[in-house]
């Protein structure tokens, strides 16, 4: 039996935690959608942002693989 050399590339999980900043939610999200590795996914975790910045993420979720939204905790819970 022949065994199939496949290349598989591990999945890379890119987070990306916001609050309050419109602006560069989308520059990330947009610069995340143009790397090269094809094997990812975009995890973006709001910690408790404000209206301007929950409609950005409403237009970007399509184009985003999870949307985890939080009252507001901090960096690092919404790191983690």
């Amino acid at each position: 039996m022949r065994e199939h050399n496949i290349d598989i590339k591990p999945l890379v999980s890119i987070i990306i935690a916001c609050y309050n900043d419109p602006d560069n939610i989308e520059k990330a999200v947009l610069s995340a959608l143009n790397q090269t590795y094809v094997n990812k996914e975009i995890i973006v975790v709001d910690d408790g942002s404000d209206y301007k910045t929950k409609i950005i993420l409403k237009k970007l979720e399509p184009k985003i693989n999870k949307l985890l939204t939080q009252e507001n905790q901090g960096q690092s819970v919404a790191r983690n």
